[in-house]
């Protein structure tokens, strides 16, 4: 049973950094991507971040690379979303993921992803 939970979240201001973390669990992970998504209140989710497990190749959505990192470290099983420069608009629930097929064309869709973590609350105050 896959199991991930995120931490790290919480209020920041506008400009400041936080890090997620995703601890991962239940089977070895080397075949996964690892996906970060966040939803705002009356939006659809949306696509954040991934990252290869086995490779470490990182991917992101359109205006975050620059502002966000993935990372994983193997050795923890863990999975890290490291967001600086935070804006008001990055407010959000944010939620890890685990896509057992590495299949670039669908990393950033939702509906790829088989298991799913809890979610961490993100709030950028201005």
């Amino acid at each position: 049973q896959v199991q991930l939970v995120e931490s790290g979240g919480g209020l920041v201001q506008a400009g400041g950094s936080l890090r997620l973390s995703c601890a991962a669990s239940g089977r070895t992970f080397t075949s996964y991507v690892m996906g970060w998504f966040r939803q705002a209140p009356g939006k659809e989710r949306e696509f954040v971040s991934a990252v290869t497990w086995s490779g470490g190749n990182t991917y992101y959505g359109d205006s975050l690379k620059g502002r966000f990192t993935i990372s994983r470290d193997k050795a923890k099983n863990t999975v890290y979303l490291q967001m600086n420069s935070l804006k008001p608009e990055d407010t959000a629930v944010y939620y890890c993921a685990a896509n057992p097929r590495t299949t670039i064309a669908t990393l950033m869709v939702a509906l790829a992803y088989d298991y799913w973590g809890q979610g961490t609350q993100v709030t950028v105050s201005s």
